[in-house]
């Protein structure tokens, strides 16, 4: 580790990065979260966080050095939260500053798993608070969601997609309202910048979970307002002046005298994403497959391997991270006079592969895989042997490996055993064990040591297009397409396809199982944004495949033909794939008065405006009905007035705007808008 962390230092200093050289860098981080899983370490867990320390400082970069979830970091160190929330975090030494180096903006989706959605107002709530209660340093992870293209995924189990629900995409798209409710958060706080930064704090609990907090300065006073009740909203009164403060919620007033933003009060639109058809003028409406079988001759027939050895080897061990794919391979002489010979013999495997396929005498007996979080599991099915050799291959399969947690390294994967024989006679179980057996081990499958997903592969040329199969396991498909039109982020559509990989002109876009279908759970009723959140509240996509779109960066892509190579591993339809292009469909607003209201179509016209209401509008984008009280002035004019063809609008959401209404005295009028892009 110091071999390690020095070469990096080093490399940072030779480009005059660090702050302390004019450069960039104002902050450096050793280790990552070791104070959650340093007990299983004992003394030599505390031992190693000082020698952590110790080894940093000497380095000598001339910025602090952070450690995050570590409480007890030695000085200099400076311990730093990560969480949902970091409001309460009070740093280990009083010399330290507040700092939030992780604010999860949403969750990381696992195969099987439902998609978690952390609401814009409960993510703005979180920082906001912070910044009341003393905060100095925050980021978010993540703020920009990813792909884990080829085997990048960590796990095990976590999904290709690393959307994160963040505020930019996995497409790089505007998450919206989430971009925009943040985007005005931290308008409002640089606002504040003088304060926040040398103003004299005195916060004031008003009870019942509510709390004035002033930050002063010679050239004047800010306030945060805050109401943690979960369920009800409440009333400052603050020099005379009453404030409706939301449940859940801050407000800042950069002079104490008006609100410049509220968490819970959303003034920036909703952008309902669409994928679109944009085909090339000369594209076939379906996409023409060739294929080729992977070959399991060698190894699922006759069980050659180039490694043996008289144990069951841990699958990080024996493939060191090479492939996804080891085939665990042995043999078995049995005689009819065999004390385990019988008509309902079974083969019987302890496996964390995470998935086995079983093979004997070259013919597949049956397939499991595990669930996310439960990765031990039986895997047993009859079996038919037959007198004298009999050829047992089994490959297992990784779905990224365990990245996180007490004594990670030391998690098992692969076939760990026993494998076993089971013979029945009668209420009689015999039972072979073969795990001392020799076996013989091959790292990878056949078309992937070919690259058959490379256009400059030797063997691309040998494919198949007649009696195209479907749902044939181990199976690779190939065909040509151009890119879809325009400058929109290009999808991926894999619905009706197993489990395997995927290549376009030989970039791996990293691994597919659309077949994995996410669990139940999700409720009908809208995301109540009020209340501590975590990744098992706000849950979406139920009963769905956990992941069905993949993305392809049009950086992958070339402007003539194109090549999509699939490696099927549980087997499927490739017929129905198909790619599509990520663009706006609406733009929805829903904004407070005394607020501006900005609708814009990202780089496309704004058609047409479908709603308008100024007053007490309900529901949201899509099906927005009028309340019991609206402006007198032409709504709709006004705003396809201020908006129809243009890429972009603001709009004042004021009575100047839209005329005096019939509301209610004391009601905060809201105006709602869908426009069409």
């Amino acid at each position: 580790m110091q071999n390690f962390t020095t070469m990096i230092v080093d490399m940072v200093k030779q480009e005059n990065l660090f702050a302390s050289q004019g450069g960039p860098i104002i902050l450096a981080q050793i280790e990552n979260e070791y104070g959650n899983i340093m007990s299983s370490y004992g003394d030599a867990g505390k031992a190693y966080v000082n020698w952590c320390a110790n080894m940093a400082e000497s380095l000598n970069v001339g910025v602090p050095w952070i450690m995050c979830q570590q409480a007890d970091a030695p000085e200099p160190m400076i311990n730093t939260c990560n969480g949902w929330y970091c409001d309460q975090f009070t740093p280990n030494s009083p010399k330290s500053p507040k700092m939030w180096t992780e604010n999860w903006t949403g969750w990381f989706k696992s195969w099987g798993g439902k998609d978690p959605l952390r609401t814009a107002e409960d993510l703005a709530f979180s920082v906001a608070r912070f910044f009341q209660l003393g905060g100095t340093f925050q980021n978010y992870y993540m703020y920009h969601g990813g792909t884990n293209f080829d085997r990048m995924a960590g796990g095990p189990y976590i999904t290709t997609s690393y959307d994160y629900d963040a505020p930019l995409d996995e497409y790089g798209n505007l998450n919206q309202p989430k971009y925009g409710h943040l985007k005005q958060l931290h308008d409002a706080l640089k606002s504040i910048e003088k304060a926040l930064v040398s103003g004299n704090v005195t916060t004031t609990d008003l009870g019942d979970s509510v709390s004035i907090t002033e930050y002063a300065t010679d050239e004047g006073t800010s306030c945060f307002f805050s109401n943690v009740n979960v369920t009800t909203d409440t009333t400052v009164t603050y020099l005379g002046k009453d404030f409706i403060i939301p449940a859940w919620s801050v407000s800042i007033l950069p002079d104490c005298q008006e609100e410049a933003y509220n968490t819970a009060k959303v003034n920036t639109q909703t952008s309902v994403m669409v994928k679109k058809e944009n085909k090339a003028e000369d594209e076939p409406e379906v996409l023409e497959w060739t294929w080729r079988p992977e070959n399991l001759d060698a190894t699922a027939r006759l069980g050659k391997g180039h490694v043996s050895a008289n144990m069951l080897i841990d699958q990080k061990q024996a493939a060191n991270d090479a492939s996804d794919y080891l085939w665990y391979m042995t043999s078995v002489h049995l005689k009819k006079k065999d004390p385990i010979w019988s008509n309902e013999m079974t083969l019987r495997i302890n496996g964390s592969g995470h998935i086995i396929h079983a093979f004997v005498n070259g013919e597949h007996i049956g397939s499991q895989w595990a669930s996310y979080g439960i990765f031990n599991y039986v895997f047993e099915k009859q079996v038919k042997l037959k007198p004298g050799k009999n050829i047992i291959s089994l490959l297992s399969v990784t779905v990224g490996y365990q990245n996180y947690g007490p004594q990670f390294d030391m998690i098992q994967s692969g076939i760990v055993g026993p494998v076993q024989i089971i013979g029945r006679h009668g209420d009689e179980t015999i039972i072979k064990d073969l795990s001392n057996h020799k076996w013989t081990y091959e790292i990878g499958l056949h078309g992937f040591e070919n690259n058959l997903f490379s256009p400059e592969s030797r063997f691309a040329t040998k494919w198949q297009s007649e009696n195209l199969p479907m749902n044939r396991m181990m199976t690779w498909y190939k065909t040509s397409f151009k890119a879809p039109l325009g400058t929109d982020p290009v999808a991926l559509d894999l619905q009706g396809l197993g489990k395997g990989m995927a290549w376009v002109n030989g970039h791996s876009l990293g691994r597919y199982w659309p077949s994995f279908i996410a669990e139940e759970g999700c409720s009908d009723e809208p995301c109540d944004y009020r209340g501590s959140y975590d990744n098992n509240k706000c849950v979406r996509n139920c009963g769905n495949p956990t992941q069905r779109w993949y993305h392809v960066p049009r950086s992958f892509m070339n402007d003539g033909d194109n090549t999509l190579v699939l490696f099927e591993e549980f087997g499927g339809n490739p017929s129905l794939v198909n790619f599509r292009t990520m663009s706006i469909e609406k733009a929805c607003g829903h904004a407070y008065e005394k607020k501006r209201l900005e609708l814009s179509c990202q780089g496309k016209e704004i058609s047409e405006i479908k709603f308008v209401s100024y007053g007490d509008p309900m529901g949201n984008c899509g099906n927005f009905s009028k309340g019991s009280c609206e402006g007198q002035n032409d709504a709709m004019k006004i705003v396809e007035d201020l908006c129809v063809g243009k890429e972009s609008c603001v709009i004042d959401v004021s009575e100047d705007t839209f005329g005096a209404t019939n509301c209610a005295a004391g009601l905060v009028k809201r105006l709602a808008v869908e426009a069409v892009c």
